[in-house]
């Protein structure tokens, strides 16, 4: 009997398994670091410029200001992630803060229940956009600019033009949105512990993984066996559950809500999204940028507003950064891709290497490994009665 082994790979056969994905990792993680460091450089110059702009109440206001457009940031990352898009999370938000401030304003009603109210019906919008986009094939484009439209008309209509303050709310709302602990104020401190929690999860489970595979190359996570249509429905599943908690916030953050709250405010995520480094082409990018990006929108808002500066050109400074970041995401896809090619071609001449030669002319070639030597030429094979034992024979 013939035992077949497996001969060890070599190591200088070829690169790394996970050479590409460590390559990935390193140029995503230097995007971050880079997202960071222009956030300190803003940061110190505003500084010297006006010596109050670090201040408690300062930094607090910031951190607060940044904490619902990062939490969008971190559900629309998802979906962006998946090589889709959703546009209805500014108005889910609108219509979640009205719904949640009539419900919360009827008495004396559980913050608990709001936020869950909050969540649910963000949970809704969400449901209709995946199925739309996942099972009916529908372009997310088309899909979430409808779904805009629809929430925000139903908003108004649910509205009548009221308005909710903040006497009309129980102090257990406001006090989510303005109360602290340990100096901390809860706003940061929701959207931490969720940015946290789905990255981890996108990092660290294989189901997290497929995200990027689906964004990376759709044909080639259905030949994978992946989900895709599961998948992406829950990424629309959890963009719409995480607009409607940033809904509850808003409501609880600003006290007084009107029918259009967060007008406009898809684009501002979207921005902070591609802004912190997620490739709107799918496959590439991590919450935490999507979170920087949001927190560097909002601290450039603060900065022109201490410099005095005419709040048009904040929409004009976003503009730039996100043309400068697709730009970026352009540029460095095309790195990559060419270190990938080459990490390919130098392992192909490594295997080359250490190959063994081809056979002389006229000669056999050597057996592969693991395999039985022919039998030598003149030599007679045994058959199966030589190898049976000798004995009488009738």
């Amino acid at each position: 009997m013939t035992v077949l082994t497996q001969s060890p790979a070599r190591p200088g056969s070829g690169g790394p398994p996970g050479g590409g994905r460590r390559l990935v990792e390193v140029v995503l993680r230097a995007r971050e670091l880079s997202i960071l460091g222009a956030l300190v450089v803003l940061v110190i110059g505003t500084e010297l410029a006006n010596h109050r702009f670090l201040s408690g109440q300062g930094v607090k206001d910031i951190f607060l200001n940044a904490s619902i457009l990062a939490l969008l940031a971190v559900g629309q990352s998802m979906v962006v992630v998946t090589r889709n898009i959703d546009l209805s999370v500014g108005s889910v938000v609108g219509l979640v803060a009205f719904t949640a401030g009539k419900f919360a304003s009827g008495g004396d009603r559980n913050v608990v229940l709001v936020v869950l109210l909050g969540i649910v019906i963000g949970l809704a919008c969400g449901l209709v956009n995946g199925l739309l986009v996942s099972f009916c094939k529908v372009p997310a484009l088309v899909v979430t600019l409808g779904t805009l439209y629809v929430i925000q008309g139903l908003d108004y209509k649910i509205a009548h033009g009221e308005q909710i303050g903040a006497a009309d709310l129980p102090s257990s709302v406001l006090s989510l949105g303005n109360d602290s602990v340990l100096g901390v104020p809860y706003l940061p401190v929701i959207t931490v512990v969720v940015m946290l929690l789905m990255g981890y999860y996108l990092r660290s489970y294989s189901s997290g993984r497929e995200f990027y595979a689906i964004g990376s190359s759709p044909e080639a996570a259905n030949l994978a066996g992946i989900p895709i249509r599961r998948r992406v429905l829950a990424a629309y599943l959890v963009s719409g559950g995480l607009a409607g908690l940033a809904g509850v916030l808003w409501l609880a953050r600003f006290g007084t809500v009107v029918a259009d709250a967060a007008h406009g405010w898809e684009l501002k995520v979207v921005s902070a999204v591609v802004v912190g480094g997620v490739a709107i082409t799918g496959g590439v990018g991590t919450v935490y940028g999507a979170a920087l990006g949001a927190l560097l929108l909002t601290t450039i808002g603060s900065v022109l507003v201490v410099l005095k500066v005419n709040s048009f050109w904040q929409d004009a400074i976003t503009g730039v950064l996100l043309l400068l970041a697709i730009s970026v995401d352009r540029l460095l896809a095309l790195r990559v891709t060419r270190a990938l090619k080459q990490r390919s071609l130098e392992s192909g001449v490594h295997r080359d290497d250490g190959a063994a030669p081809p056979p002389a002319a006229g000669t056999a070639a050597p057996p592969a490994a693991g395999t039985a030597a022919p039998p030598a030429a003149g030599a007679t094979a045994r058959t199966a009665k030589d190898e049976a034992p000798k004995g009488k024979v009738s």
